[in-house]
């Protein structure tokens, strides 16, 4: 098991309810989140939320598909876990926020990858890889949020 992982943190001047808003706007993610090529949502909740998606992400060297469940603790939590996959082998990612004073917002983003098994000559793009898993993910939904793209 190669477990690639890590997490993003901005603070964002902007109220929680602002962030969340985007946060939970699972279709219109692809639109500010650097690789998330597409959001299909499959099924919704009692709530009209995304409960279950397709997702294409472009992992740089390939696309990677991945069915989800997405859970809800709004407005601090939102969580994704991977149904089916014939790419990944774990996959795990969570936004939570944090309600600061003035009116500012703590965004973390929190993800983890097992790509499945991987040949030895490949453990050196593994490692190269560690740091972009997560990027620069919480500073994307700052830039989202302010309506910049």
């Amino acid at each position: 098991m190669t477990v690639l992982s890590g997490s993003s943190t901005a603070e964002i001047d902007a109220p929680i309810a602002r962030c969340w808003d985007v946060v939970q706007a699972l279709d219109e993610a692809p639109r500010w989140q650097t690789g998330l090529e597409r959001v299909e949502v499959l099924e919704r909740d009692g709530q009209g939320r995304p409960l279950v998606c397709d997702t294409v992400s472009d992992a740089r060297f390939t696309k990677v598909r991945c069915r989800v469940r997405v859970s809800y603790d709004p407005p601090h939590r939102l969580a994704f876990a991977r149904l089916e996959s014939d790419d990944v082998d774990l996959m795990e990612a969570s936004w939570e926020l944090e309600e600061l004073p003035n009116h500012r917002t703590r965004a973390t983003y929190r993800l983890a990858v097992d790509p499945g098994p991987v040949p030895f000559v490949a453990r050196p793009l593994i490692k190269a890889l560690r740091p972009l898993v997560v990027g620069d993910r919480a500073d994307e939904l700052a830039r989202a949020v302010a309506g910049r793209p």
